[in-house]
């Protein structure tokens, strides 16, 4: 049986009770809205609830129950330690398929992560090259230089905290030749640095739900 757990969020939903799953369900529901959530570096080495001394807790069993709050159903799982970003993205896209293969259309499918979590989904998006799914990016582009062979495909919504000594806009990597079917990014300012996305708070979370849920279609 598929791994699964309650989670009570109330930071943004304070009733809310969402299921979030550890992998694919074996029976999906295609109405439904999917979101595969690729946590931070943080989470492989020190489980779900770390603190680091420069942003703070991470908490993401709330990030998680924030995603579902709006009934998005959620696929979740904590990464080893040190996981190498291609293999995963490797994981993520036989996870896309096997929703699909279920019977999921593909515009119901987004792939959202944070940190590494947000590098492995670039790299989703440049190997799965399926236009119709979507991707949320949270931090995700490094101010060093990013690998030269990504490329953005499908729908993507970059997010990225002003204060944030780690990484920056996703602007470049979306002008490259090849391009998504669309990009918009949003910057937001809470002074928390990095650790702006370790907690579920409204300035990100209610522009992605809003993006995840197509609120204003």
């Amino acid at each position: 049986m598929k791994a699964w757990f309650f989670v009570l969020f109330a930071a943004v939903a304070p009733a809310c009770v969402a299921t979030v799953h550890t992998d694919v369900p074996t029976s999906p529901e295609p109405a439904k809205t999917y979101v595969i959530y690729l946590h931070g570096r943080i989470i492989e080495n020190a489980g779900p609830r770390p603190t680091d001394p420069r942003f703070g807790l991470y908490d993401y069993p709330a990030v998680l129950g924030a995603l579902a709050s709006r009934g998005a159903v959620v696929i979740s799982a904590q990464r080893p330690p040190d996981t190498d970003m291609n293999a995963y993205a490797g994981i993520v896209v036989a996870q896309v398929e096997e929703l699909i293969d279920r019977g999921v259309p593909p515009e119901n499918i987004v792939v959202a992560g944070f940190s590494k979590g947000g590098g492995i989904a670039i790299r989703v998006s440049s190997i799965l090259r399926r236009p119709q799914v979507r991707f949320v990016l949270l931090a995700a582009c490094s101010r060093g230089s990013m690998p030269i062979q990504l490329r953005l495909t499908g729908h993507v919504l970059s997010v990225y905290e002003a204060s944030d000594t780690l990484a920056t806009s996703c602007q470049s990597l979306a002008e490259l030749t090849e391009q998504p079917q669309s990009f918009k990014e949003i910057k937001i300012a809470t002074g928390n640095l990095h650790g702006a996305f370790y907690l579920p708070h409204v300035e990100w979370v209610e522009p992605v739900l809003d993006w995840v849920h197509r609120a204003g279609d």
